[in-house]
């Protein structure tokens, strides 16, 4: 189990599943897609629409793609569109 990172912020908080742990389970809240005040994910940092979480419960680490916000520009240095 990894430590918190030090980016790690309760004021930066993000709603996604965590691909490691499945901590929502059973949780209404989160089944109906609503807000859950227990099931957040710290979002350490973002570029556009790409954000760089952690799991509070089980301390994963990992990158989602939201599709919202600004795009990006590829690694063959094209802009990334949703």
């Amino acid at each position: 189990m990894l430590p918190l990172d030090p980016q790690a912020d309760i004021g930066r908080r993000a709603w996604v599943a965590c691909p490691n742990c499945n901590d929502r389970a059973g949780c209404a809240a989160c089944e109906e897609r609503r807000t859950c005040t227990k099931h957040w994910r710290y979002l350490l940092s973002n570029t556009g629409s790409l954000l760089h979480l952690q799991c509070p419960s089980c301390t994963h680490i990992w990158t989602h793609e939201s599709g919202f916000g600004a795009t990006r520009v590829n690694d063959q240095g094209h802009r990334r569109t949703r």
